[in-house]
């Protein structure tokens, strides 16, 4: 993948239970040529999702990242945490056929992993799914485009 600055550049934050696999994932991302934006956290120690959500949600919102992967125990309270921000359409996925959906359909920015409910190869495999799934638009844009608060 060619280097375009922030064309190809995903960031990514977690909290403690989603510490092994987002170094993974940063591995991953290194090695297909993908700059990344580390919102931490460096440890598995506790830590609170929030602090990490937040600037990943930022990074896309402000378009220093064309994407984001987040990762927590169940994955819903980095979604929650990432959806306030106005621009952000954070998914949280199990699977690959809803990373590929959420993207497909939703033209998801944000994709949201449940670390303690999938394994590593999962996670991985919807990662790269989300990144290599283009939005469909057509019909899907006019409900895209209906689920920003006014």
């Amino acid at each position: 993948m060619e280097d375009n600055s922030q064309g190809n550049t995903i960031a990514i934050g977690a909290d403690h239970a989603g510490f092994d696999y987002k170094t993974s994932i940063i591995h991953w991302l290194n090695r297909n040529g993908y700059n990344v934006i580390d919102a931490g956290p460096d440890s598995d120690a506790s830590t609170d999702y929030p602090d990490h959500v937040h600037p990943v949600a930022t990074a896309v919102e402000n378009g220093d990242a064309i994407l984001g992967i987040i990762l927590c125990g169940s994955g819903n309270g980095a979604a929650m945490t990432a959806n306030k921000h106005q621009g952000i359409r954070a998914a949280l996925c199990w699977n690959n056929e809803l990373a590929s959906l959420a993207r497909q359909h939703n033209d998801a920015n944000i994709l949201s992993i449940p670390a303690r409910y999938v394994s590593e190869a999962e996670a991985m495999s919807m990662v790269q799914t989300f990144l290599e799934t283009p939005f469909e638009g057509g019909r899907h844009q006019r409900r895209v485009d209906k689920i920003k608060c006014h």
